[in-house]
């Protein structure tokens, strides 16, 4: 079953992890997809690898800080698919990790103007294309750490991903008339690239494995298919939800 069918999507952070799974995953449910990260020839292998089976997918890489790069990406979305239907605003970084008096100013605006910054810029562009289709579904990566824990060290990404949760819940009641549904996608420990900074040694590997209750970390793919699940009509009644996909690290206390 094809759940994209018709249907055109963004997805930010596409060159490696939940990105790169869920731009795959919603090809291969019929969406066509437009991608965007920061490397171009990473985009650009997957663009040719979803061509190839058949899909659908165009790439423009760019920094999600910058409000024009937000604006192009919607603009290309309706030029080379007729509109926009989805929006997964996944692009983020753990940025500037460890004590928090040692965190620079500069450190603490990189990451909230990635991981925060960023997806309110997309969502500020993307909303406007969806009305205009009547209909949407933003998605935004969000995470456990910030909302249901408290991780050391990481007080600006903590700050970041919980700001999503505020900002889908008032983008999701101011734009519930118009048929656009907002939600962010939690998470948990997740065997990325970037969650392997964090888990990168066999001890650490185990230490966040054992937080969870099931005593592993996710794939991508499995958190695209969460993604997945938000983007089609299968959650048309699903909206303003911070969403957990945490393997219950969330309530584990084991």
């Amino acid at each position: 079953m094809n759940l994209l069918n018709g249907k055109s999507a963004i997805i930010t952070g596409a060159s490696s992890g939940i990105g790169l799974a869920s731009a795959r995953l919603m090809a291969k449910n019929g969406a066509s997809v437009v991608v965007a990260a920061r490397r171009q020839a990473e985009l650009d292998l997957l663009v040719a690898e979803i061509l190839a089976a058949g899909g659908k997918a165009i790439a423009l890489a760019g920094d999600v800080r910058d409000e024009g790069y937000a604006r192009a990406l919607v603009e290309l979305c309706i030029d080379q698919f007729g509109g926009l239907n989805v929006a997964f605003n996944n692009a983020g970084i753990l940025g500037n990790m460890g004590d928090t008096p040692e965190i620079s100013l500069s450190g603490w605006q990189e990451t909230i103007e990635v991981n925060l910054t960023g997806a309110f810029l997309g969502a500020k562009h993307q909303i406007p294309a969806m009305q205009k289709s009547g209909a949407g579904s933003v998605i935004f990566t969000s995470s456990f750490v910030g909302y249901t824990a408290g991780m050391p060290g990481m007080a600006p990404y903590a700050a970041s991903k919980a700001g999503l949760v505020g900002l889908t819940q008032s983008l999701a009641a101011e734009f519930g008339p118009s048929g656009i549904r907002i939600n962010a996608l939690l998470p948990g420990g997740t065997d990325t690239p970037m969650g392997q900074v964090v888990a990168c040694t066999p001890e650490t590997i185990s230490f966040v494995n054992n937080l969870h209750a099931l005593k592993r970390q996710a794939t991508p793919e499995e958190i695209a298919q969460s993604a997945l699940y938000l983007a089609s009509d299968m959650s048309s009644y699903v909206t303003g939800t911070a969403m957990l996909v945490d393997g219950g690290v969330s309530i584990n206390h084991t």
